[in-house]
């Protein structure tokens, strides 16, 4: 006896999910790469001016070692002569910065004791600079 079975159907690619599927990875990847990046500004030809002043603010770096050593800059100075000299540093700016770099082993008083000379010397836009971790 001879059964007779109906031919099966061409197979069919459904495109809806196929399109989910690669919509949802490419947020995924715009939301990553948005993570990972680092916004800085572009390189551009500026036009020229006979009358433009060009501003030049570099940060004051400002480096604690150990805990009785301190340096602005590469000049070592005491604790109690930071604020008037972070001052005379930054006059004339308009927003002082200054970069804090601190070793590991320096106490959390002692980087609070700097932090508050900082503060005193009129400067707030203050930025603690660590090493990429590994």
């Amino acid at each position: 006896m001879k059964i007779n079975l109906p031919a099966p159907g061409k197979p069919r690619i459904e495109m809806l999910p196929l399109i989910d599927i690669v919509f949802l990875l490419l947020v995924v990847f715009i939301y990553s790469m948005l993570s990972m990046s680092v916004h800085r500004g572009l390189s551009v030809t500026l036009p020229e001016s006979s009358v433009a002043d060009i501003e030049k603010q570099t940060p004051v770096s400002v480096t604690v070692k150990g805990e009785n050593e301190l340096y602005v800059d590469d000049v070592q100075v005491s604790l109690a002569d930071l604020s008037h000299m972070l001052a005379s540093e930054s006059t004339g700016q308009a927003t002082p910065g200054v970069l804090l770099f601190a070793e590991e082993s320096v106490s959390y008083q002692t980087l609070f004791t700097v932090l508050d000379q900082i503060t005193l010397a009129g400067i707030h836009d203050i930025s603690l600079q660590a090493k990429l971790k590994k």
